[in-house]
């Protein structure tokens, strides 16, 4: 059966927000939608006429298997895992889900700062023990934040911390004015963030280039006070320049949310190593997340179908 339908394949489990969110924008009439859980492969049909792809990231050898595909809506913000494909096409139009974490990943990050600031966890421990010690919550009005990586989600951070009278600095790749952030800096200026920050907070992307960013050297460049917090990607962080730094009292401790390998290995030493604290990936998750993305690619889908500009596309030269 032949159709003007464009045709459009959701590689993902949990569908039903993109559906609801295809009809509510009027798009059903216009779109001839496929629905594959991520176990299961695209058939040679499906491979053959799809034009607009969703799914978290394709095995290599698909998408040149996909003749007619013109866009493709990766379900994350970050995008490695496309951009590692040895065979991703040229002239595909690859858009990825950022700004989609902006509701979860700063109240996240606000909390990583609480635990930090405020003995909370110090007290549900003695309460096992039924032991009443008295601890002095650290304040954090008037303490620096440092942002390496200021978009979307360091922007809003900066909203929040700035409220409750944290003094926020960071950098960016083309560095401008933003509110809530007292400076704004260009990447070259780094270490001068690391050295004037209470609390560094790595939002950068999975590039070539921010492998290994944090490393002793840097490590070095931060006060013996300071708290490093990883909401990134696991790759920024040498994992054995952390440890040291971190078992030498180099910096106070580090909380991580993002690791080279996820789930992270039961032998990882980040387990048991003094003064860092381990989150099992918690930061971008939300209840409602699909609805989210979903807003975001029914955007994206009217856009394709009326040839106009997509949002949020990738910069494969900067990688994100």
């Amino acid at each position: 059966m032949t159709t003007n339908r464009a045709h459009v394949v959701l590689w993902t489990d949990q569908t039903a927000a993109y559906l609801d969110a295809i009809k509510a924008a009027g798009l059903t009439d216009r779109v001839a939608v496929d629905t594959v859980s991520r176990k299961d492969k695209l058939s040679a049909d499906q491979l053959a006429r799809t034009e607009a792809l969703m799914c978290y990231a394709p095995p290599p050898g698909m998408l040149p298997a996909m003749p007619k595909l013109r866009w493709a809506q990766a379900m994350t913000a970050g995008v490695e895992g496309w951009l590692a494909l040895p065979d991703l096409p040229q002239g595909l139009a690859l858009t990825c889900a950022r700004g989609t974490h902006t509701e979860s990943m700063p109240e996240n990050i606000i909390g990583a700062l609480f635990y930090v600031a405020k003995p909370y966890a110090l007290a549900a421990a003695n309460q096992k023990l039924a032991k009443w010690a008295h601890t002095t919550p650290q304040p954090l009005n008037g303490k620096t934040l440092g942002i390496l990586g200021l978009g979307a989600i360091g922007q809003e951070v900066a909203r929040i911390a700035s409220a409750i009278g944290m003094r926020v600095i960071g950098t960016k790749r083309r560095p401008a004015p933003m509110p809530h952030v007292a400076e704004v800096l260009p990447a070259e200026r780094t270490n001068d963030v690391l050295a004037r920050s209470d609390f560094v907070l790595l939002l950068l992307p999975a590039t070539p280039q921010t492998d290994n960013f944090v490393n002793a050297e840097r490590l070095a460049m931060m006060k013996p006070t300071a708290w490093l917090l990883n909401f990134g990607r696991g790759h920024l962080i040498k994992d054995a320049d952390l440890i040291e730094a971190t078992k030498s009292k180099k910096i106070a401790g580090a909380i991580l949310d993002v690791y080279r390998q996820e789930p992270l290995p039961p032998d990882h030493p980040f387990w048991k190593a003094e003064g860092i604290v381990v989150l099992p990936h918690i930061g971008g998750p939300h209840p409602q997340r699909d609805k989210f993305v979903a807003k975001l690619f029914v955007d994206n889908l009217g856009r394709f179908l009326d040839g106009a500009p997509l949002k949020e596309v990738v910069d494969r030269a900067a990688g994100y």
